[in-house]
């Protein structure tokens, strides 16, 4: 905001330009799912896929393998040998965290490459963070992504955290709707990452499992002479439920 309190101009073109991307990104979306249905697809997985890949642009004649070009025709889709321009342009998108859902989408799609690249950023982001990103929509696929690198990598320093992150995504939009589509892969790395959180409170055993678990705080809710602790454990059970986890 410029000293008269002005917005600046920059500023606004780079939301305009956030916001277009994110309009033009749930259409292309919501066209792939009505064509998936209409081909009547076999499975979830396909359909996913489907979705996941809306953003590809079919080859022209133009585009033949022995041809040298400058410009990839798919950008997401570059390969690990690509000009160093582009490698530049990378590193300076991660200086600085995003503040549009679309500057996320782009940069955990392109810039993040390993599982705990992945985990560092969503921690780094925070909880608070991205319900504010998200408050109108989570981008499809997003949530089991999620999930899958918070089970891959939490840490009993970074329980809190991952708790606030959990509970900031609970209160998207469509959040129901994100957990129905969830595959069985990623409904399996939300169970692990929630046994992994029974393991790290010390009032559980990890021997028994989510379901003994949750027993096991139903009955300390009721005797427990914390509040603090009633409070968190109460809380963990409710995410429990949200995200279908029994």
């Amino acid at each position: 905001m410029e000293a008269g309190g002005a917005l600046e101009p920059g500023a606004l073109e780079r939301e305009l330009r956030a916001a277009l991307a994110a309009d033009e990104r749930r259409q292309r979306e919501n066209s792939a799912k009505l064509r998936a249905v209409r081909q009547r697809v076999a499975s979830y997985e396909e359909f996913r896929n489907i979705v996941l890949a809306s953003h590809l642009k079919p080859l022209e004649k133009k585009d033949r393998m022995g041809n040298r070009r400058d410009v990839l025709w798919n950008p997401c889709a570059a390969h690990t040998k690509v000009p160093q321009t582009s490698s530049v342009e990378i590193a300076q998108e991660l200086d600085q965290l995003p503040r549009t859902s679309a500057e996320l989408y782009r940069d955990w799609r392109r810039c993040l490459k390993s599982s705990k690249e992945r985990y560092q950023f969503l921690l780094e982001l925070g909880g608070k963070a991205l319900g504010k990103l998200f408050r109108a929509d989570l981008g499809f696929g997003l949530l089991g992504e999620f999930l899958t690198v918070l089970a891959e990598n939490i840490c009993p320093e970074d329980r809190d955290a991952v708790l606030q992150i959990l509970q900031s995504l609970e209160g998207t939009k469509r959040f129901g709707l994100n957990v129905d589509l969830l595959s069985e892969s990623e409904k399996e790395s939300g169970r692990d990452l929630f046994r992994k959180l029974w393991s790290m409170s010390r009032d559980c055993r990890t021997t028994s499992g989510p379901a003994g678990c949750r027993a096991e705080m139903e009955a300390h809710l009721m005797d427990t002479s914390s509040q603090k602790e009633a409070e968190e454990e109460r809380m963990v059970m409710e995410l429990m439920r949200s995200y279908q986890v029994n």
